[in-house]
């Protein structure tokens, strides 16, 4: 069996210019070709398509992840396949990859086995740069910040109350927690600091939130580095004049990217925030191109349905006006069982009862997304060859009677045609009974209430609790900030703020540990529990299986 690079690396690659006209009727003169396989599209020619009606809007969501995987990037890249397959002009939207998890846990997120998006060693690791170009904004605001408070400090910084982290694409533990400037005072001020993950950088979320390159620059300009001694008023990057040249960094990285899949149709990557720290979806700029192209967009959000899902609909598409008009809710038979209680190493095994049990995981995101984002759902069954007749049956019976719609797809090994079933489905939904999506909370709601929403509705929490610091600190926000969104940083694992809990917990409690103002973003970050902004690495890194022939070669991403 082939790995999912080597059924990458013997891709049928179309030049990306000739497959932008041929598709799209895109000019060559609008694409930033990077090599012959991705290019960025033109801002200019994007503002040109404005006046185009939109196409039909699909989310593509999971349950909540298990070691035995879902598949929802390959569900999303083997859907739009499949549609364009049965006739539908689709296009992907998906998120870049970050360096992280490819080198750490995944090793890769650019699809899988034959549903795929490609050149898959360069969307995987440097692509065009947009990470790093987001990374060495955000860090030029950091070398900004101390080179002030070096230099006389004339905005009255409280080195104590410094706001602004440090970033980099990986994932490194050491640097959750430093000190910076020691060695004299020819080096600046020692302070306490620490490092993000740049996809948690809020550098990152005005990124995949700017609709512009001029919104792009007033948001950087927003964000608040720090308060002032005394008073305690906030201090934004535009009052040290640093987001000219933060923007600056990001001009060519706000244009979308443009690659294809396995089957030659185009595809847009384009940002890459995580759901579980972040607002968890692609640019967009990405997904309105992408809807003003094509008569269907498929679009994902990270993680489980419970925040990737709830973040598009709670964040993305109430910023942007987007209206979706149906989810996919990625599942597999296998992690069923897992949530059921099974081991890893027994999921082959036909195992009735823990399916039944583990069942209320995906039934717990079926009824959010069909209560309480308002939109109708269908059930894709990521097919496993151990899968049984009898474990797929009562699955699609469970989905049945919550007035789902479930069906079995095998895009993994057999591409676009192995959804096909899926994508009629998808497209008769969408056609005939789209969805008007809901809002979990209501913009008026104070900031408490929004996370006391999300946890309840959707996590199925009885309680939500802080510190008396940590309300405080809510109640400060929420007089000047109350209009925000909240952003939850949750573990992906569980609907509870604790991993190891599987299932569908009820009445648990939520303990919010921090929040975090993203001003520039325009969202107020709720941290549950014990997550962490910058991840470490795994005993045992998918770095260590990563390699390089002597003729260049990438092996060992999957």
């Amino acid at each position: 069996m082939l790995s999912d690079i080597e059924i990458a690396q013997r891709a049928s690659k179309k030049q990306i210019i000739d497959l932008a006209a041929e598709q799209y009727g895109i000019g060559g003169e609008h694409l930033e070709p990077y090599g012959h396989y991705k290019a960025k599209l033109s801002l200019d020619y994007i503002d040109s398509l404005q006046d185009k009606a939109d196409g039909k809007l699909i989310l593509t969501t999971a349950i909540s992840p298990t070691p035995a995987g879902e598949g929802k990037t390959t569900t999303t890249v083997g859907l739009g396949d499949a549609m364009n397959r049965i006739g539908k002009q689709t296009l992907i939207c998906l998120r870049e990859p970050s360096l992280g998890p490819c080198f750490g846990v995944k090793g890769g997120a650019a699809g899988g086995g034959y549903a795929q998006v490609v050149p898959m060693e360069d969307i995987n690791l440097h692509f065009t740069g947009d990470f790093h170009a987001i990374g060495a904004a955000h860090n030029l605001l950091s070398a900004m910040l101390d080179n002030h408070i070096n230099h006389g400090n004339r905005l009255n910084l409280d080195p104590r109350l410094i706001a602004w982290k440090r970033v980099v694409d990986m994932n490194d533990r050491a640097l959750r927690k430093i000190v910076v400037s020691l060695g004299g005072t020819a080096n600046g001020f020692p302070r306490e600091d620490g490092y993000d993950i740049t996809v948690a950088s809020e550098v990152m979320a005005i990124f995949c939130l700017a609709t512009s390159l001029e919104d792009l620059k007033e948001r950087l300009g927003r964000i608040v580095i720090g308060y002032t001694r005394g008073d305690r008023q906030p201090v934004h990057a535009r009052d040290l004049n640093a987001h000219g040249a933060m923007a600056a960094l990001l001009k060519d990285a706000i244009k979308p990217n443009l690659v294809q899949t396995l089957e030659n149709n185009l595809a847009v990557v384009h940002g890459g925030p995580f759901a579980n720290i972040a607002h968890g979806c692609n640019s967009v700029t990405a997904t309105k191109t992408a809807l003003k192209l094509a008569d269907y967009v498929i679009t994902e959000a990270g993680f489980g349905a419970d925040l990737g899902a709830e973040k598009f609909i709670d964040i993305k598409c109430r910023m942007a006006g987007l209206n979706p008009a149906a989810v996919v809710l990625v599942a597999t038979i296998r992690a069923m069982k897992y949530h059921g209680g099974v081991n890893k190493e027994d999921l082959n095994t036909e195992n009735l009862a823990a399916l039944d049990q583990g069942l209320v995981n995906l039934e717990r995101h079926l009824n959010n997304i069909q209560q309480h984002y308002g939109l109708p759902c269908i059930v894709s069954i990521n097919h496993f060859t151990n899968d049984t007749d009898a474990e797929i049956n009562m699955l699609k019976s469970r989905v049945e009677t919550l007035g789902g719609k479930a069906v079995v797809a095998r895009h993994w090994a057999a591409g676009g045609a192995g959804a096909e079933e899926l994508a009629r489905t998808v497209a008769d939904v969408v056609d005939n009974s789209p969805g008007n999506h809901s809002y979990v909370y209501g913009d008026d709601a104070s900031l408490w209430e929004k996370i006391e929403a999300v946890a309840t509705k959707v996590y199925g929490a009885g309680s939500v609790t802080a510190n008396s610091k940590v309300r405080a600190e809510i109640d400060k926000l929420n007089r000047d900030y109350g209009s925000f969104p909240v952003c939850m940083a949750k573990t992906q694992m569980s609907f509870s703020a604790d991993p190891t809990v599987r299932g569908a917990p009820q009445g648990h409690n939520v303990e919010v540990s921090e929040v975090r103002l993203s001003n520039g973003a325009g969202f107020i970050v709720a941290i549950a529990g014990n997550m962490m902004t910058m991840p470490g690495l795994p005993k045992v890194p998918a770095a260590e299986k990563i390699d390089v022939d002597t003729e260049g070669n990438i092996t060992g991403l999957f």
